[in-house]
């Protein structure tokens, strides 16, 4: 059974006739008539009486009526309610600024190709901030590195980072291989996000464990300006594979942290599935998706898919 099928026979009971019907539905009198015996005949039953004069219901035409009437009607308000999501589509997503330097652009770029009528609100900061907002419904999804379970979140691990130190290539480090572990790293001057940062919480505790107190020379909570004192050769900073990601060819030097067990969960989080709107839903489905393929294209350095 198709939808024309069912307009067509409503068209027709409105009509009156065949050739009225046909008219005003811009098609052949045979070609309507076709398809009216098409769905009577998958119906096994008839559904209109032709005559001469026109054509009117049968008995079963009029029980199938009102169910063809609601089932055109419902798939209309189906259309408008998708065209009215698209146009006046709104969604707020928050990500922490290393999170953002390598996932910003091709979210945009793939969010304006599947959905060009949403408009996106990109909020970048810190993550217990974007948590903090979360909880205050002034954001409807983020992407954050501890979930607060006590919450109505929905919450889905996407991927795992590994941490490198990053470094200017010219400044001395006392390890000159590809890797290094946290406790080669006691006397190296390090450039660090503050305290609020949860990459600095997690890393102290892993120092603290090995009984090292790191010398952090310096805190910078913005990633551009952290990024170029590095490149000044004020120190070295620890920073999962999307802040390497900026590191290119600028003549800075990447080392993996070798350590089990340092590194760093991006959690996709946002407001309970009830009270998300269509177009954050469909955000939800492209943040995973362009990580993702992120991720498999080899563009976010140090990360790894959870399954």
């Amino acid at each position: 059974m198709e939808l024309r099928q069912l307009k067509y026979f409503l068209k027709v009971v409105e009509c009156g006739s065949l050739g009225k019907a046909a008219l005003e539905l811009g098609i052949g009198t045979s070609a309507l008539s076709q398809q009216l015996s098409k769905l009577e005949s998958e119906l096994s039953t008839r559904l209109l009486n032709r005559t001469s004069t026109g054509a009117l219901p049968t008995s079963a035409g009029v029980a199938f009526l009102h169910h063809a009437q609601l089932a055109v009607r419902q798939t209309e308000q189906a259309a408008i309610a998708a065209q009215k999501g698209r146009t006046s589509g709104y969604v707020s997503v928050g990500l922490p600024p290393t999170t953002a330097s390598v996932l910003a652009l091709p979210l945009i770029r793939t969010m304006r190709e599947r959905y060009p009528d949403i408009q996106l609100h990109i909020v970048e900061m810190l993550s217990g901030h974007l948590a903090n907002m979360l909880n205050a419904r002034q954001l409807d999804l983020a992407l954050v590195f501890h979930a607060d379970t006590a919450r109505r979140w929905s919450i889905k691990p996407l991927l795992d980072e590994e941490l490198f130190l990053i470094s200017a290539s010219d400044l001395y480090l006392p390890s000159a291989g590809n890797s290094v572990e946290l406790k080669e790293l006691a006397h190296v001057d390090l450039i660090m996000p503050s305290g609020l940062h949860g990459l600095r919480t997690n890393l102290m505790a892993s120092f603290e464990r090995l009984g090292i107190h790191p010398n952090v020379v310096m805190e910078i909570d913005g990633l551009a300006v952290l990024m170029d004192a590095v490149r000044q050769g004020y120190g070295a900073t620890i920073q999962p594979g999307a802040a390497a990601a900026r590191v290119g060819e600028s003549g800075l030097r990447m080392r993996q942290i070798a350590d089990k067990h340092v590194g760093r969960r991006n959690l996709l989080v946002s407001l309970d599935d009830d009270e998300l709107s269509p177009s954050a839903l469909a955000a939800r489905v492209v943040i995973a998706d362009v990580a993702k393929q992120l991720v498999q294209s080899g563009a976010w350095p140090g990360a790894t898919l959870i399954v």
